[in-house]
């Protein structure tokens, strides 16, 4: 029994005497902010790993398809003629549809010989079967469409791609008010040339937004091109060989049974010590001093937390870096504010929480002028403004982080700005953020995993990979709206971190579309069919 002791006390010692000093090592070079280069080395061996489990996949895939092939060829005689009488079919179809056709513009034709004053010249829009163009019939019952297309009289809803919007007149595929559309008719016009079908331009879009909207789309994962080897972005577990299942098992081993621990253990660390420096920085006197130690300390303390993620974060345009003033981002993730904080200091504002991120915003706080807020008083925009504005006005504190979206986007687009933080004045230091999905998808849904679940996601993930540029400091010209200033901020980042832009409000996952957005496209278009 001693001897087993022994054996289980030495190798205990072999273990973890490497440990904590691979431990100690990663506080000191986070202290310097130094870097080895292992992680991005780890992250060069996924990528290899990546690329072969995607050309296994599409070896597999193309099997697949070849031995379908080789058993629909085997089927027999039988399924060629069936084929061979379905060409027919086709062909006969293809020449009735060139008639049909043919006979539709000789009717337009005379119909535009005829040249009645009272119409308005015809206007021709693309066939919905993707056919060749034809004229808009004006009015005329009798009138034979190719390819079933509709009446629309007068283009009035002339769209082929509308998508609604806040803003009715953008209500266009490209986000562009569209000229030229009429605006008023007589009521003989209206009595002649109305038909149900104006209306269906609309319905068609009611119809596609409830299939698969631009908002919801928004709030779930995003897709990847290839697998990469987590079951959670695997949800149909498709077998595809051998091989991959062995990476995958492996894979498995290495980041539940090493990382995982290894992780934890460096958060739990890191959050000792951010507590610890922040407390020690609280008592030292306010001064430069203290503001020195405090970017020296923020910086060590979230590149400790940052390595419990495997991050790889890289900075663009550090000349751009926010010195001070207010800086906004898109948000994907709580971990926005780590992937920051890791390259400078920046001063919070936010809703008090309890539990874990309670831990954080206290220890924070002991040492920089972060804004939190009690949950009645997030409403009160007087109150924040106010707050705001005496942040701002002091060019000593540290630039205070703004995520101006209010909620978590999946790392695809941009949605609605808040006006709020571009009321304050002063200089707006915009960011863009661009996570690689590849490696873990940083997105956080919190309507489905709480922060303990999203956490732990993301310590079972390879690594988290992101970008971030630092744009230059923008400042709202004069006769600028606050709302069109924020657009105009929200449309850089978009533009610099391949995000769409939209101009949905993100709250729209927690709440019904505002009634004055569905008055609004009322009116948009009673006012196209008014009458004089």
């Amino acid at each position: 029994m001693a001897l087993l002791w022994t054996v289980v006390s030495v190798s205990f010692s072999i273990i973890i005497t490497p440990f904590l000093m691979f431990l100690l090592a990663i506080i000191f070079l986070a202290s310097i902010g130094k870097s080895l280069g292992v992680r991005r080395l780890y992250v060069k061996i996924l990528l290899k790993i990546f690329e072969y489990g995607r050309q296994h996949i599409e070896i597999a895939k193309k099997d697949q398809r070849r031995e379908m092939v080789t058993g629909s060829s085997c089927e027999g005689d039988g399924d060629a003629d069936a084929d061979a009488t379905e060409d027919e079919r086709a062909a006969a179809a293809a020449s009735t549809a060139a008639a049909v056709e043919r006979a539709a513009g000789a009717e337009a034709g005379a119909d535009a010989g005829a040249g009645d004053a009272a119409h308005a010249p015809a206007t021709r829009r693309p066939s919905p079967g993707g056919g060749a163009k034809a004229p808009a019939c004006n009015g005329s019952a009798g009138a034979l469409l190719p390819n079933g297309a509709l009446p629309n009289s007068l283009s009035v809803i002339s769209r082929e791609d509308l998508i609604l919007s806040p803003v009715p007149s953008l209500n266009s595929a490209n986000g562009a008010a569209k000229e030229g559309l009429p605006r008023s008719r007589s009521f003989e016009t209206l009595k002649r040339e109305f038909e149900l079908a104006d209306c269906l331009e609309f319905v068609k879009a009611g119809v596609e937004a409830i299939i698969e909207d631009e908002v919801t789309l928004r709030f779930e994962a995003e897709e990847l091109k290839s697998w990469n080897l987590l079951t959670r972005t695997n949800s149909w577990y498709e077998f595809i060989s051998w091989r991959l299942t062995v990476i995958w098992v492996l894979g498995f081993l290495v980041r539940y049974c090493f990382l995982l621990p290894l992780r934890v253990l460096i958060c739990f660390i890191g959050v000792m010590w951010l507590t610890f420096c922040t407390g020690i920085v609280g008592y030292v006197p306010e001064g430069q001093f203290k503001r020195w130690l405090n970017y020296r300390v923020n910086i060590m303390c979230f590149g400790i937390l940052s390595s419990a993620l495997s991050s790889v974060i890289t900075y663009h345009n550090p000349e751009n870096r926010p010195k001070n003033g207010i800086c906004v981002a898109n948000h994907t993730s709580p971990i926005d504010v780590l992937v920051l904080a890791c390259d400078n200091c920046y001063a919070l504002i936010g809703q008090r929480h309890g539990g874990f991120l309670g831990v954080l915003q206290r220890a924070l706080a002991r040492a920089s002028p972060h804004i939190w807020f009690e949950r009645s008083e997030v409403k009160d925009r007087e109150a924040v403004a106010k707050r705001l504005r005496q942040h701002v006005s002091d060019p000593k504190n540290p630039p205070i982080l703004i995520f101006p979206e209010g909620t978590c986007i999946n790392n695809t687009s941009v949605m609605q700005f808040k006006k709020g933080s571009f009321e304050v004045g002063g200089v707006i230091y915009p960011v863009a953020i661009k996570y690689d999905p590849k490696f873990g998808d940083a997105f956080w849904n919190s309507s489905r995993f709480s922060m303990m679940q999203y956490l732990y996601m993301m310590m079972t993930s390879w690594a988290i990979v992101c970008d971030v540029w630092y744009l230059p400091p923008m400042y709202q010209k004069e006769g600028e709206t606050a709302i069109d200033f924020a657009n105009r901020v929200k449309s850089c980042i978009a533009r610099q971190g391949g995000l769409v832009d939209l101009m949905w409000d993100g709250q729209l996952k927690r709440m019904k579309a505002k009634k004055e957005w569905k008055e609004a496209q009322q009116e948009e278009y009673s006012k196209r069919l008014k009458l004089e």
